[in-house]
């Protein structure tokens, strides 16, 4: 199964949430996100991941571009 979690840094600390299924998790940076990302996922997909289901994370992420040139 495929998990789509949205991924946004709030200013303080990084978060994340589920597309679609009800999880939420947050982490200090990104590393420490990822695992919670992983971990909130599992847990909150414990009874499919039991009867042998795989789990796929796909984390879509906004990131801001500072000082970015433009082509001419």
């Amino acid at each position: 199964m495929l998990v789509k979690v949205e991924a946004y840094h709030d200013g303080e600390f990084w978060c994340a949430r589920g597309i679609g299924e009800d999880f939420f998790t947050q982490g200090k940076t990104m590393d420490e996100l990822m695992k919670n990302i992983k971990e909130a996922a599992a847990l909150h997909l414990e009874e499919r991941l039991e009867q042998g289901e795989k789990l796929n994370i796909l984390v879509i992420s906004e990131t801001e571009v500072e000082g970015a040139s433009t082509a001419s």
